[in-house]
């Protein structure tokens, strides 16, 4: 039960191997596969449909089976699963005696696909055969006056298994007076010998009985005995000899049975029966006792059977010659075989085709073909040839395979029917040949298609094109006749920025004509590609295809978009006051110093969408420049004293289009040093942009008065909170210690002393707006309490005492802490072009 248990795992793992070779060769066109021996009946091989990709269902459709050049089948293809299965119980002994490696080959030929695929089965071994002796029971003589030491060879067992299942070691039992030692021969076999240990007597013991046991390295182990039996005889001081201590002779297959293939002699001193030498064969590679005999009186050794070289070309004897006593000598005979070429190449049609199209293009397989031949060498190579003046040509496919394919284009009106032979002739002198013939009817179609003028269509439309413009024309012809030669066309499906191209462009059936149906706009679709199809009015009906390219023009039709500074027409904050971009340059710029940068863009392509940039207009013709490609404001010179203070800039974009197309961008620059220089050209500005009439200084005076007004506020703000913290600061050193009030909680970083005492950080804030256009300027004073370092309006109820002890802070000054106190000034322009706003922001 054990030992069933490891053989079973090891053809598990042999299962194993099957999967891994299968996945590394399937996409060679090649299956590699490995199956243990003496597997029974429809086991499983490998999975031949998943390892080439086969459907299932298609398997009997496509006429899918196994071809093997042997007498015996040994493998079959499962219908229903695709699986490769064993059709018989496989014994590798017998099916692989000489070879290491014991490889079955088999094709899988799909007739539908033309396909030829190659598997290659390794049958492996299992250990289920024992190690064998020949001769069960053999008997030595020895003379007593051997000498201890002595060597003399025992039989050797063989074990038809391979590998570590083949014979691996030998042991001896018996007596005192022998032992055993094993030799390693040329190829690596071992050969027992018996060691004379003790020197023998006759008269003590005329016989020794010995048993010769031999072990195979399987799992578990396999045995095989043998017995030996010891005679001592009287002394024979002279061995036979062999003239040759190896002998090599070779002989051609075809060498007659019953001839002599070679004679061995040997000799020996002696007279008498000491001297009468008799052979005998030892040992034999496998086969050899049924194709040789040895004449144990002569030495001849002749042939029982015919010699075949594709079966064995080498046989290896090992021969004895012994006298009447105990004393031999052993030679080595070594038979050769020749190869000579008796076997003509076995030409098979393995898949072939009865009727063929005539429009059947050129490669087209026609026929599968298999060519054997069983010799070597020269004798075994083996060439295919076609009759003359047919459109078939021979091309080797892999291996042994040869396919006919068509060579050139058929025509039924010519040749209605072929009768194809093929002859296959090997090397051999004289060579061998066989053939085989292919009949070929051909069937008439409609074989031939619209074939247009060009290759390939290309034209140019310019954008903005009117609808229904003819854009070019497609012409196709057919050679053939009659309804087979009208040709009608059409478009290809296909779609453009989402909508079907039949919304751009149409063609006329009959004509070919090709029609813009839409307006087409360069800056949304830049080329149209499509394809036109021609078809003629056979049954079925052929078509021919061409390709089209229409190329859109672009046209100067885009002009440039100024996208910095923006357009001077957004409204500001609702009030309806056009807001326009003010650059502030320092009067102590170098020259090329960067001012601003005007950016620009064009939807135009190509030229059309060259900018460059000029400057139109300037205050100051020489203090500023615009670089050409890029569009940067720069000083073109320092700014000197003399110059003025506000600066106007228009910068022209322009393309390069025909007719070219511009657009402007205007920009305001200031030069100033100081927020306050800064503030008093936006002053000058507004009253400059001031309405007649009115006096030009007003908006000034009323500024100048709203900030002092402001000022003057947030400085008695400032004293009233200073006299409140100096009140507590002064009760708190007359109360006692545990008076209750206390700072608690309030961080020390919310505090700044200013002579000895301390408030509390405020933040306050000064916004002044100058709207030039709208004769409106405000000015707002904000005092935000709710700054993340003030304290609350109002303590929480878990929180500390008040600062100020029962006084309410609300009571004490003249706003809400918790909303900001704004003051608002407004003046209002006629006809101002600009507005500026700042922000003064004071933190005590």
């Amino acid at each position: 039960m054990f030992s069933a248990r490891r053989r079973w795992g090891r053809r598990q793992r042999a299962l194993l191997w099957v999967i891994l070779l299968a996945a590394g060769e399937a996409a060679w066109g090649q299956l590699r596969y490995s199956v243990p021996e003496e597997m029974p009946k429809g086991s499983f091989v490998g999975d031949v449909a998943k390892d080439l990709g086969l459907q299932l269902p298609a398997l009997q459709d496509r006429g899918v089976h196994i071809t093997e050049r042997g007498r015996i089948q040994y493998f079959s293809l499962h219908g229903k699963t695709g699986h490769l299965v064993t059709a018989v119980r496989i014994d590798r002994e017998q099916l692989c005696r000489l070879v290491e490696k014991c490889v079955l080959r088999c094709e899988l030929i799909v007739e539908g696909e033309m396909q030829v695929y190659r598997i290659e089965i390794e049958i492996t071994d299992i250990n289920d055969n024992s190690p064998k002796f020949r001769e069960v029971e053999t008997e030595l003589r020895m003379s007593e006056t051997t000498a201890a030491g002595a060597r003399f060879p025992l039989p050797r067992a063989h074990d038809n298994d391979t590998g570590l299942n083949s014979l691996q070691s030998y042991e001896l039992s018996g007596d005192e007076h022998f032992s055993l030692a094993v030799q390693a021969g040329p190829g690596g076999d071992q050969r027992p010998e018996l060691v004379l240990a003790k020197a023998l007597d006759r008269e003590e013991a005329a016989f020794h009985e010995l048993v010769l046991r031999a072990s195979d390295g399987g799992d578990p182990a396999r045995t095989g005995t043998a017995r030996i039996r010891v005679t001592v005889v009287d002394a024979n001081d002279n061995a036979p000899v062999f003239s040759q201590a190896e002998y090599t002779v070779r002989v051609p297959e075809d060498v007659p049975v019953g001839s002599v293939l070679v004679t061995i002699t040997a000799t020996d001193a002696d007279d008498g029966l000491n001297g009468l030498v008799k052979y005998a064969m030892k040992k034999a590679t496998n086969m050899a006792p049924d194709i040789f005999h040895l004449d144990t009186e002569t030495g001849a050794i002749t042939l029982l059977r015919s010699l075949d070289f594709e079966e064995g070309n080498s046989y290896e004897l090992e021969l004895e010659a012994h006298d009447s006593g105990a004393l031999f000598d052993t030679a080595i005979v070594t038979i050769s075989i020749t190869d000579v070429n008796d076997n003509a190449p076995e030409l098979t049609v393995s898949s072939k085709l009865d009727e063929i199209s005539e429009d059947a293009q050129p490669g087209t397989v026609v026929a599968l073909l298999h060519v054997q031949d069983r010799d070597s060498g020269a004798n075994g190579n083996v060439r295919c040839s076609l009759e003359k003046d047919v459109p078939f040509r021979l091309e080797k496919s892999f291996d042994d395979y040869y396919r006919v394919v068509t060579a050139g284009e058929l025509d039924r009106e010519q040749v209605s029917e072929y009768n194809v032979t093929v002859r296959a002739a090997d090397g051999g002198s004289p060579s061998l040949q066989s053939s085989a013939v292919l009949a070929l009817r051909v069937l008439d179609v409609n074989d031939n298609a619209p074939v247009f003028a060009e290759e390939r269509y290309s034209a140019r439309l310019a954008e903005n094109n009117a609808a229904g413009a003819l854009v070019l024309t497609v012409r196709a012809t057919d050679a053939d006749w009659g309804q087979n030669a009208r040709v009608r066309y059409r478009l290809s499906e296909g779609r453009v920025r989402g909508a079907p191209l039949s919304s751009y462009v149409s063609v006329q059936a009959e004509t070919g004509a090709l029609y813009a149906l839409r307006s087409l706009d360069y800056e949304q679709v830049r080329e149209l590609r499509l394809w036109v199809r021609a078809e003629d009015g056979g049954a079925p009906a052929l078509s021919g295809n061409v390709s089209v390219l229409l190329l859109i023009a672009d046209e100067n039709d885009n002009a440039p978009q100024v996208l910095y500074p923006p357009p001077a027409a957004a409204a500001w904050r609702g009030s309806g006051a056009a807001r326009s971009v003010v650059e502030l340059a320092p009067r102590s710029s170098p020259a090329g110093a960067l001012v601003a940068k005007v950016v620009a863009v064009d939807a135009d392509a190509g030229q059309n969408a060259w900018l460059s940039y000029e400057l139109a207009k300037a205050t100051e013709p020489g203090l500023f420049r615009v670089g050409p490609h890029s569009g940067e404001v720069r000083t073109a010179r320092s700014p000197l004293a003399r110059d003025a203070a506000r600066h106007s800039l228009v910068v022209l974009v322009k393309d390069h289009g025909r007719p070219a197309l511009s657009a402007t961008a205007t920009l305001s620059v200031v030069l100033a040093e100081s927020v306050a220089e800064l503030l008093a050209e936006l002053g000058g500005a507004a009253d400059e942009a001031a309405a007649p009439g009115e006096p030009a200084g007003s908006l000034t005076r009323w500024l100048v008065l709203a900030v002092a007004a402001v000022s003057c506020l947030f400085l008695a703000f400032l004293l009233l909170l200073l006299a409140l913290r100096l009140r507590r600061w002064r009760r708190q050193q007359l109360l006692p210690p545990d008076s209750g009030a206390s700072l608690r909680g309030v961080p020390v970083s919310h505090f700044v002393g200013i002579d000895g005492v301390r408030a509390f950080l405020q933040s306050y804030s000064h916004e002044v707006s100058l709207t030039a256009d709208s004769r409106e300027s405000r000015l707002r004073f904000s005092a935000a309490a709710a700054c993340c370092d003030t304290l609350p309006a109002r303590p929480l109820p878990d929180e500390p005492a008040p600062l100020l002890g029962d006084e309410d802070p609300a009571a004490a000054l003249p706003v809400d802490p918790a909303a900001p106190s704004k003051f608002e000034i407004s003046s209002q322009l006629s006809n101002g072009q600009r507005d500026v706003s700042f922000t003064l922001t004071t933190e005590i």
